[in-house]
């Protein structure tokens, strides 16, 4: 009989260390995940407007080396400057359970709904060059482009004497970039009596549309002293037009600094650009995105500087 207790008792203390042993590894993996957010590898979620301008494709790699360098995951998906598409791309990261979102919005307006998908499946948001104009962003990571617009418009009136007929050509409308450059333009050209803006259209953010809507303004307007363009590409575009119809000495001003267009810049084919460093807006998105995570706070908006680059 002194022997079964024994047995029993035996056995009880040995379920019980047992027991002991099996809640502390779990309780103990739990508490990491508590208290430093996720604890595997982070997947970040790139929904950019398109990779067939070298500006986003110089903000993507920036983004790419950041989560390599900060041991996350980044995902792309690419709207080919479609909102639709766009829409779409952003369903697909949600789908994947991504960790945060970068959203560099095609249209302001209608990326809106997306967001708010976002917001519904708890996938924080930030925006990235361009805003948004509805949902739930943690944080705004760009340039200031009414800023840039501003200094734009100063290099180029000094260049000119601040007399004469000046082209505006116009981003994707609807994007907030587009909004605001021709914004801090318009601050500072409309205030000059001698000067006057002949003709104000879209190309979209794109060579070839600036190349042609150039065109057939110079068909109407031949006295052209100036023209500022709300990116290089529609710059570089305008720049073909101009030398084709036999122009000389217009002072035509781009915005971002592409490599083509610095280029263009030194070889003296363009007066100045706007150099906004995408590589830097992707490189800190990726680590505001990092923070987040983590569960740290960011800043509502992250500037990055601007520089007006002119021949040296």
């Amino acid at each position: 009989m002194k022997r079964l207790i024994k047995g029993m008792v035996a056995g009880l203390l040995g379920i019980s260390l047992l027991a002991g042993c099996t809640t502390q590894a779990p309780g103990t993996s739990d508490n990491k995940g508590a208290q430093g957010g996720k604890t595997g590898q982070a997947t970040v979620g790139l929904a950019v407007s398109t990779q067939n301008n070298p500006f986003f494709v110089s903000l993507k790699q920036g983004a790419e080396k950041a989560a390599t360098a900060n041991g996350m995951k980044l995902v792309t998906v690419d709207a080919q400057d479609d909102p639709a598409k766009q829409i779409s791309g952003i369903e697909d990261l949600i789908q994947r359970k991504v960790d945060v979102i970068l959203v560099n919005p095609t249209d302001s307006a209608a990326i809106a709904s997306a967001i708010k998908s976002a917001n519904n499946a708890n996938i924080p948001v930030i925006t990235v060059d361009r805003s948004a104009e509805g949902g739930k962003v943690v944080s705004h990571v760009a340039s200031d482009n009414v800023e840039g617009g501003r200094m734009a418009a100063k290099y180029l009136l000094d260049k000119i004497g601040k007399k004469g007929n000046i082209v505006e050509l116009e981003g994707i409308p609807g994007s907030s970039a587009a909004r605001e450059r021709g914004q801090g333009f318009h601050e500072i050209v409309d205030k000059e009596p001698g000067v006057k803006v002949v003709a104000k259209q879209p190309a979209d953010f794109d060579r070839a549309k600036g190349l042609s809507v150039m065109e057939n303004i110079l068909q109407a307007n031949k006295d052209v002293k100036a023209v500022f363009a709300h990116n290089d590409e529609m710059a570089l575009g305008a720049i073909q037009a101009i030398q084709a119809a036999g122009l000389k000495d217009v002072v035509v001003v781009g915005f971002d600094a592409t490599a083509d267009a610095v280029k263009a810049v030194q070889d003296g084919r363009m007066s100045a650009t706007i150099a906004q460093k995408p590589e830097l807006i992707g490189k800190q998105a990726v680590e505001a995105a990092k923070k987040v995570v983590k569960g740290e706070k960011v800043p509502a908006s992250i500037p990055v500087k601007l520089e007006l680059v002119t021949k040296k």
